[in-house]
């Protein structure tokens, strides 16, 4: 690269370090360029790169930048084994104490993690043949993700191995037909029961608060997330998001993640699954 671009990706990586506290590693040049010349497409701005960038820091255009460099990789029912622990574990005592149990999903996407937490909790209720009171408060800082999340609608494929056997995608899922699809994917839409337990919300995990009572939930997903920030902020990252998560609680983190500073504040329950067992302060 030559000095040029190297100045240009550097003001990238200041913006958006600035704007959401995400820091891009060393090796995302290509993705930079690809993600900067899209930026201009979209925008249809008509200036150079650097002009872009200007107009981005006097506060044109950011949503649209912060929503061109998030990255997005999902899929339902990531780490099942979460969502195993949550049916077995967690939802079992909501169920016979008759309490409702508040979750919070804090990297939302394009919804299938907070809607594989509905359709564990539809499937405890049936299999616990007790009633089981949930909502879900799911946020992101992409607005194409959180409509996309909204909208519940998604390309499946029959031979998919996204869900575990104990799921049955036909009964949380309509399915709808488009022209056009290769032959073994379908379009599947989210059923409205579903979409009732969850509230979609647009938040910055950098911001310095969170709008959430102390001790508000009971459980709190920040799976593959982190990984997006220095280590100093995954810290006060956590300790936010454990201001608000309950003692006995359960925070669920992702393959690569850690606790960091709240270890001496919580329990281990399995792979990446904390019990918080005390308050910081």
């Amino acid at each position: 690269m030559n000095d040029n671009t190297v100045h240009l990706h550097e003001r990238v990586k200041k913006i958006l370090y600035s704007l959401t506290g995400i820091t891009l590693a060393e090796n995302k040049d290509t993705m930079i360029a690809n993600r900067l010349h899209k930026l201009r497409r979209d925008t249809r701005f008509n200036g150079d790169l650097e002009d872009l960038l200007d107009a981005i820091e006097k506060g044109s255009n950011t949503t649209e930048f912060i929503n061109s460099f998030t990255t997005n990789k999902t899929h339902f029912f990531r780490e099942c084994f979460h969502f195993e622990d949550l049916r077995d574990r967690i939802l079992p005592t909501f169920a016979k104490s008759g309490q409702q149990i508040k979750m919070y999903c804090s990297a939302s996407s394009t919804g299938e993690e907070p809607y594989s937490m509905a359709m564990t909790v539809m499937e405890a209720r049936e299999t616990l043949c007790r009633s089981l009171n949930a909502t879900i408060i799911a946020t992101d800082i992409d607005t194409n993700v959180l409509q996309y999340a909204a909208n519940g609608v998604y390309r499946f494929s029959k031979s998919s191995k996204e869900f575990p056997s104990w799921i049955k995608p036909q009964k949380y899922f309509k399915r709808r037909v488009e022209k056009n699809l290769a032959n073994e994917e379908i379009l599947i839409k989210v059923k409205d029961e579903l979409k009732k337990m969850i509230t979609f919300k647009i938040m910055n995990l950098n911001d310095s608060s969170y709008p959430y009572n102390k001790n508000e939930f009971d459980v709190i997903f920040c799976r593959n997330v982190l990984i997006y920030f220095s280590v100093e902020d995954q810290n006060k990252i956590l300790k936010k998001l454990f201001s608000h998560l309950k003692i006995g609680g359960t925070l669920y983190l992702g393959h690569s993640e850690n606790p960091h500073d709240l270890i001496n504040y919580v329990q281990r329950a399995g792979q990446n699954i904390f019990i918080k067992t005390k308050d910081i302060y």
